[in-house]
């Protein structure tokens, strides 16, 4: 059977990280798999998938906007026929959707859409045209219980949760590095560490972290923060961070390929997003045994209990973000019977079920397909 996945772009996010986890883990025998993404200037996964036989085409348009990458998908697909297109993002969908039902029947593939992210984070353009369009889908999918009930009721009604997990045995095994990482970042051996992964977006509400920092740095001064990721918004971030005094008290790494392995030096895990489809960093700090403080927000109370696995709280309250932080911070007891939970239920976040329910959708569908 064969599969295209189509993204607008393969940069160091979590949606485009499962991808790859995907590509690890699908059944080589009984699927030809590739993946099609838009924009040339991020590719950070594509070293990635070309090392797990996903051959990878950029279809070589700077925007959206830009419909010649229509073009250059149906002359792919053309040329390359496929069974299964599957998109993974809202603008991708309905262009995926519309290039695919121009194609003659016999080379008209099924069409699968995963949303990895609440409705109302998408720009008001892309929820009108995924709206009209989405009646063209065979099969949509969302990886959180959240997601879906952000959606219109009609959409709602065709789509399906399917729970996106993680590689839990190579995450696990990070766990071995936290004395090296913590050498590596000047950390001392004893010393409290919170750590983030996020990519720096508005989405990821770095100056709420920043302001829970600088109360918690009051309160309790030998703790230390780490944060891994890049975005547009750094020269902005780092700029509040140098205002606010932090310094060497909140490490902003940027991009790192080893994100899990530096999570696998802290204590506590937080994330401070004003929206989340699920979190791929939220389920590797469970796996890893980190007792996690997070925004209550999209899928991230599906898979951390508040009380059980951490703390969750209403976004755009750094206040109490910072309240939360202290709790897991100054009462030990607490702190490590909420690890215990969080590696728990990270070992129950393998990637593959997410994956065998997938395929299993993607024959179901091909079967179904005129013709066969």
């Amino acid at each position: 059977m064969r599969v295209l996945w189509l993204t607008t772009g393969l940069g160091p996010g979590g949606a485009e990280q499962l991808l790859v986890s995907t590509a690890r883990r699908r059944d080589r025998e009984r699927m030809a798999v590739r993946a099609a993404y838009l924009l040339p200037h991020k590719s950070a996964h594509v070293a990635g998938l070309e090392a797990e036989a996903v051959p990878v085409e950029c279809l070589g348009y700077r925007t959206v906007l830009d419909p010649r990458w229509l073009l250059a998908l149906r002359r792919s697909m053309v040329r390359d026929p496929v069974d299964i297109l599957h998109a993974h993002n809202p603008v991708m969908a309905v262009g995926g959707r519309l290039v695919a039902h121009s194609l003659p029947r016999r080379l008209r593939p099924r069409v699968v859409v995963t949303d990895h992210n609440v409705w109302h984070s998408y720009k008001p353009a892309s929820r009108w045209a995924d709206g009209l369009t989405s009646p063209l889908d065979d099969a949509r999918l969302t990886v959180s219980a959240a997601v879906r009930a952000s959606l219109p009721g009609p959409i709602r009604q065709r789509s399906h949760v399917v729970l996106q997990g993680i590689e839990l045995e190579e995450v696990q095994a990070q766990r071995a590095e936290r004395a090296a990482v913590r050498a590596e970042l000047g950390l001392d051996p004893d010393a409290l560490v919170v750590g983030t992964v996020a990519n720096l977006r508005a989405q990821k509400a770095y100056p709420d972290l920043l302001a829970a920092a600088v109360d918690v740095l009051r309160s309790q001064p030998d703790t230390r923060f780490v944060a891994a990721g890049q975005g547009p918004l750094e020269a902005e971030i780092r700029a509040l961070h140098a205002r606010l005094g932090l310094g060497d008290r909140f490490l902003i790494l940027g991009h790192r390929p080893d994100a899990i392995r530096v999570m696998a030096a802290c204590d506590v895990f937080v994330l401070a997003s004003h929206w989340e489809g699920l979190g791929v960093a939220v389920m590797e700090a469970l796996a890893l045994g980190l007792p996690v403080v997070a925004t209550a927000v999209g899928g991230v109370p599906e898979v951390v209990e508040d009380g059980r696995e951490g703390l969750l709280v209403p976004p755009n309250r750094p206040t109490q973000l910072a309240n939360a932080i202290l709790t897991l911070l100054t009462e030990t007891e607490t702190r490590q019977r909420m690890a215990a939970a969080a590696a728990q239920r990270g070992a129950q976040l393998s990637i593959d079920t997410a994956v065998r329910r997938t395929e299993a959708m993607y024959h179901e569908l091909a079967l179904a397909s005129p013709g066969r």
